[in-house]
């Protein structure tokens, strides 16, 4: 095989390569593909507020939706919900360090 047939398979590739890094830049940059559904101007429902690993191949999610809090547990067997309805707790304003409560009704230190 000669050299002219190695340089452009080397060529071919490259450009190959270029061509599938811009469509991937593109499809980041207009947002395709990173949104099933469109949140037009509303706030968000759903959120992951904390993620806990038990082992290798299980964990535990907290999900908020709306007022409500749902314990899942995620792992290599079927999804379990551990516990459904938690009423969220009051989000603090901007700016502001969650307190923590203490017996007796009284407001502790910043958490």
């Amino acid at each position: 095989m000669d050299l002219d047939v190695y340089f452009k398979f080397v060529l071919a590739l490259v450009f190959v390569l270029g061509l599938i890094g811009a469509l991937a830049w593109a499809a980041r940059r207009f947002g395709l593909g990173g949104k099933l559904t469109p949140n037009t101007g509303r706030a968000r429902r759903l959120a992951v507020v904390e993620v806990m690993p038990l082992d290798a191949r299980r964990k535990l999610v907290l999900l908020r939706r709306d007022a409500a809090e749902h314990l899942v547990l995620l792992g290599a067997g079927p999804d379990l919900l551990v516990e459904s309805g938690i009423a969220a707790p009051e989000t603090p304003g901007p700016g502001e360090a969650p307190t923590e409560e203490r017996p007796g009704g009284r407001t502790g230190e910043p958490a």
